[in-house]
């Protein structure tokens, strides 16, 4: 069991600082809140905060990074002075991992083709006291929730996911790698008060509905952005009737409505999930103090006073969903698909079923997925679309292998892959996915942005439960509904699913032979880690260069964004994965995604130095070669889904000087602001439309820059006439020195010296 002795020292001080808070607030709290307010770092002053106002420094409790990310953020922590981490940290090792044959075979490849990288991952983390999860350990967010998470903790993450752990009542945020530094160096973790949005969850799930389909119902209320600075905060019976990880399911997907974070409060599920995987002493002192970890009584007697939002469920009527495609908000019931589909051309077949991935990997998904598959053997029915499996750690592949459920899938043709992201991160090496055919692909992931899985734009994804890929799968079709509807058999008979039965945890215990966990070692002051000169995937990093201190003049127009532009768009994964570690090379492929507004194409932009078109990254390096500073214009929520921050560091590094859009989604524009970069909104959206292909900017005020205060460009034309635009900031005075200095860890590198 790790982190006891912390825990309990979280445990013994929560009640009293919950109570001074109480006291000072003058008011009731909500669970999120007491939490907040129990993190506050040692020089912030306890106040009443302004909830979507107020920046607030946070002391987390440890911080969890996954390997494709955690490169960057130890890169730039080697540069931060600090002998070893303030706080516990761990690297997971299951983004580099590519699925292809299967499990065994993809490990076995993935070790022998990223052995530098993971050699640099393990040395670094020997060196800094930081604990190793090797590749085949698991995908981060399960072995987080199965060995780190605990009820009334914090704790920062560098992917978006991480928000996973509120299943086990932790405010857990997704963060970029210049976040995680900060709180590795021993420093406060800035953050904007969330907002409170409450959902009430009233009676209980039955039949073909799960967990998943309260965040798919959730995410077609909110929509994308609809969660941005805010938490989610779960509550009712229907929320105290779910299991633990069907808890964390829900909280995962948080992240696909741009929540700050999802959370439940602590109750009899997650005291059986803490027992269940070993940490009873956890669960009995997180009892003792349970009054504090949940919200207090006349929150729920009158949420709508407390949350800045109220959505109410309920969960016995609820009907499962399937969302997408191209986006996890297009939420539509399983009873409406078949018209839904014909009315859009969505093709209706199903060419591929993919369950597992951080979102739904529990014992519990992986038990009802097995309970249909079992089915469908007994009933003579032949699988329609290829069936993969992703478990979502060691602890359960081995224990689901004891408990029969692989051969179960194996039986009707499944193929279980390795303990990764896989295909979720577009780490699939799918065959003839390169010949761009239509195509719909059913998955229990949580993103189904174009091409994210495979790298077709043409592959339609859609998002829904464990247990109606399963069937989904079997059927072969879209618009197949397992409450209503009949398959025909081998045998030409019509038989009709039952619905799936699972267990909530194994009865026979979890198992497990090599967990694949490497603790640190005791002092790590000999251990040398070392990139070669020569390295095309790991590069040491050079500090940005500070600001001049005058106005930015001259600045071209890079590319205008139309519509969505995720991290996906603006930093590609898939194959890209393997050059996170090197800046200038991943660079490469630097809003290769992005739509060009004025010629609705991908990677090709007017090039204003030769008038000629050409791939994003060219233009832009050649712009860098002349010493012109570029802008990238975007459009709402731009920056949205995972939380790498190469999507900001590779513009900073290219030369781009400011992003200016409609709106950002949180993390894009914090990494923005890390990495010394311009993060800016239009004060009025359409002003989007004023820009043109041609166009030159001058800052008007750069140079006077402050806290609340508008900043003005001047957008000239070819043809010589201007708009003069108006742009607002979120910046603060703390933010603005980052700025200053070049980038956050310039500063903290200044304030070590």
């Amino acid at each position: 069991m790790f982190d006891l002795d912390l825990i309990k020292k979280v445990y013994s001080e929560l009640p009293g600082k919950v109570s001074k808070a109480k006291k000072l607030l003058n008011r009731p709290m909500t669970y999120a809140e007491k939490i907040l307010y129990a993190h506050l770092f040692e020089t912030q002053e306890l106040e009443s905060f302004k909830r979507g106002a107020d920046y607030v420094d946070f002391a987390p409790d440890r911080v969890a990074m996954q390997d494709a990310t955690a490169q960057m953020a130890l890169l730039q922590f080697i540069n931060s002075g600090k002998p070893r981490t303030a706080v516990p940290s761990t690297v997971h090792c299951d983004h580099l991992i590519q699925a292809h044959v299967e499990g065994k075979t993809d490990l076995t490849v993935s070790k022998t083709a990223n052995k530098e990288v993971f050699d640099f991952l393990e040395s670094v983390s020997n060196k800094y006291g930081i604990g190793f999860w090797k590749p085949g350990a698991g995908i981060i967010h399960q072995v987080v929730l199965e060995n780190y998470a605990f009820p009334g903790g914090m704790m920062i993450g560098t992917d978006s996911h991480t928000v996973n752990a509120g299943g086990l009542g932790m405010v857990a945020i997704g963060v970029g790698g210049a976040d995680a530094v900060d709180v590795m160096a021993g420093m406060a973790w800035e953050l904007k008060m969330p907002k409170m949005i409450g959902v009430k969850l009233t009676g209980k799930l039955n039949g073909w509905t799960a967990p998943k389909d309260i965040i798919l119902k959730v995410a077609g209320i909110l929509t994308v952005k609809g969660g941005t600075g805010a938490i989610i905060e779960y509550f009712g019976d229907g929320a105290k009737s779910l299991s633990a990880t069907g808890k964390g399911t829900i909280c995962n997907m948080g992240a696909e409505v741009g929540a700050t974070t999802s959370i439940f409060a602590y109750d009899e599920s997650m005291e059986r999930y803490l027992k269940a995987t070993g940490r009873a002493e956890v669960a009995e002192a997180a009892s003792k103090i349970k009054a504090d970890l949940d919200s207090d009584p006349e929150v729920y007697e009158n949420p709508e006073n407390y949350y800045d939002q109220l959505i109410e469920i309920d969960l016995s009527k609820l009907e499962p969903h399937v969302n997408g495609p191209f986006t996890p908000d297009r939420a539509t019931p399983v009873s409406e698909m078949k018209k839904v589909a014909k009315e859009n051309g969505w093709p209706m077949e199903v060419s591929v079923g993919l369950i597992g991935s951080c979102t739904n990997s529990s014992y519990e998904d992986i038990s009802r997925a097995a309970s249909i598959a079992k089915q469908a053997e007994e009933k003579g029915l032949i699988t329609k679309a290829e069936f993969t499996i992703t478990p979502g750690s060691e602890q359960v592949r081995y224990t689901i292998e004891r408990d029969g459920f692989i051969d179960t899938f194996e039986k009707i043709g499944g193929k279980v892959f390795a303990n990764a992201c896989g295909p979720c991160i577009g780490q699939w090496a799918r065959e003839g996915a390169d010949k761009q055919e239509k195509n719909t692909i059913v998955h229990s992931f949580n993103r189904n942005f174009s091409k994210r899985a495979d790298g077709n734009p043409n592959t339609h994804a859609f998002v829904t439960s464990p247990e109606l890929v399963t069937a989904l799968a079997i059927a072969g079709k879209l618009d197949f509904n397992p409450i209503t509807d009949t398959l025909t058999n081998k045998d030409g008979v019509e038989v009709k699913l039952d619905e799936p039965t699972g267990y909530e945890l194994p009865t026979k215990g979890f198992d497990v032979a090599d967990p694949g966990f490497q603790a640190p070692a005791e002092d790590g002051s000999g251990v040398v880690v070392s990139v070669a000169e020569d390295s095309n995937r790991l590069q040491l990093l050079t500090p940005f260069a500070p600001w001049s201190g005058e106005n930015i003049t001259g600045a071209k127009l890079l590319i205008k964004a139309a519509g969505k532009c995720t991290t996906d768009h603006i930093s590609m994964a898939g194959p890209w994965l393997r050059y996170r570690g090197h800046l200038d090379n991943i660079s490469n492929n630097m809003l290769i995604g992005a739509v060009n507004a004025f010629n609705g194409e991908t990677n090709s932009v007017k090039n204003q130095l030769t008038g000629e078109y050409d791939e994003v990254p060219k233009v832009q390096r050649q712009y860098k070669e002349q010493g012109i500073p570029t802008v990238v214009i975007g459009d709402q929520n731009y920056g949205e889904g995972s939380s790498r921050e190469h999507a900001a560091m590779e513009p900073r590094h290219l030369g781009v000087k400011a992003v200016i859009v409609k709106s950002f989604a949180r993390i894009h524009e914090t990494n923005l602001k890390k990495q010394g970069m311009l993060g800016l909104t239009f004060d009025n959206e359409n002003d989007y439309d004023l820009i043109q292909e041609d166009d030159t900017f001058n800052f008007i005020d750069l140079v006077d820059f402050a806290p609340n205060k508008q900043l003005t460009i001047e957008a000239v034309h070819a043809d010589g006439s201007k708009d003069t635009i108006k742009l607002n900031h979120t910046y603060n005075q703390q933010q603005i020195e980052w700025f200053k200095a070049g980038s956050a860890l310039n500063l903290i590198k200044q304030q070590n010296a």
